[in-house]
């Protein structure tokens, strides 16, 4: 049963998947829109084939500041979750000011961080970390405040240190919440990383999504973003590995759920 279950899940969104690309084929060869409007998918596939060589440092580019701010953001919210989960006072403090900061359009700060630190990765893995950041934060926040009061109250009677409480059972436990926060991450870390190289920038996708453009290359355009969309569901994948090779648990409990 769960086998046949698995089999629908994955065939029902291919199937749909395909469908819609038939549309959009079928569309652009019977001419019912302009092909230098709205390339076919064979338009895109055989470009992208053709533009690799191309856009291969591109990529590398916009690969190094997606992981730096990635990472750079993980480190971040795991040391901002600990102080605010540990002194009720910073929390307090700082979680509104940070839900406020999620309403200002990133698009406006990415030309103010081009102006204060150049044209180079800098700016760019700023994004990145302001769009990572606050779901790693929020997802890891909620974790460690839904542990079991019991078990913390069981190890305060051990004499245990704080540490210990948080090594043994709040992190442990906040694991799943965590990992489903760094998904969410991650697929935003190359969306991030693309924004920021739109301000400005000597190579990266978003720079060379720019160029082509501007020449009315839509072809190359949407081969580029087939490009993103490839390795935005390549990085998500990556952590959901990582989450099944550290709980192994979570992931079929998550396909119970289904």
């Amino acid at each position: 049963m769960k086998r046949s279950r698995s089999i629908e899940n994955s065939i029902i969104p291919i199937g749909f998947s395909l469908i819609l690309l038939l549309i959009w084929q079928l569309s652009v060869d019977m001419g019912m829109i302009s092909r230098n409007m709205l390339p076919s998918p064979t338009d895109v596939g055989s470009t992208l084939i053709e533009i690799l060589p191309d856009i291969y440092q591109h990529t590398l580019v916009t690969l190094t500041e997606a992981f730096a701010g990635f990472f750079a953001s993980i480190l971040l919210a795991l040391i901002l979750a600990i102080l605010m989960d540990s002194v009720k006072v910073i929390k307090k403090a700082i979680y509104p000011i940070l839900v406020v900061s999620q309403t200002v359009p990133l698009i406006v700060l990415a030309p103010l961080f081009v102006m204060w630190f150049g044209y180079g990765m800098m700016p760019k893995i700023i994004v990145v970390v302001l769009v990572c950041f606050f779901p790693i934060l929020i997802s890891l926040l909620d974790g460690l405040s839904s542990v079991d009061k019991d078990m913390i109250n069981l190890l305060k009677s051990m004499k245990a240190s704080r540490l210990q409480i948080f090594r043994l059972v709040k992190f442990p436990a906040a694991m799943v919440s965590f990992f489903s926060g760094l998904r969410i991450a991650a697929t935003y870390s190359i969306m991030g990383a693309i924004i920021g190289e739109w301000m400005g920038g000597k190579a990266g996708l978003g720079i060379y999504m720019t160029r082509v453009k501007y020449s009315f290359a839509y072809d190359k355009t949407f081969a580029a973003i087939l490009v993103i969309v490839v390795l935005s569901m390549m990085v998500f994948y990556a952590v959901r590995l990582l989450q099944r090779l550290a709980m192994p648990w979570s992931i079929e409990m998550e396909k119970n759920r289904r």
